[in-house]
């Protein structure tokens, strides 16, 4: 594998990996959702990479639920 591609990378794999586990914590403690029910935020953020994440944190966690 080419070295700069691997650089390149690691980052990118680094970020998605902690915005769903920032995503998934947060999610663990919440009882309301924005928008969608809360088993398919969980299928969103898991599987739609790096989009996901940003999702769910800027429109799926509700103004008024768990902080």
């Amino acid at each position: 594998m080419n070295t700069v591609l691997l650089i390149a990378l690691v980052p990118l794999v680094s970020i998605e990996l902690i915005l769903k586990l920032v995503c998934f914590l947060d999610w663990r403690k919440r009882e309301v959702f924005r928008g969608l029910d809360r088993w398919v935020w969980l299928i969103v953020f898991l599987l739609v990479n790096l989009i996901g994440p940003i999702v769910y944190l800027a429109y799926g966690r509700s103004e008024h639920g768990n902080n």
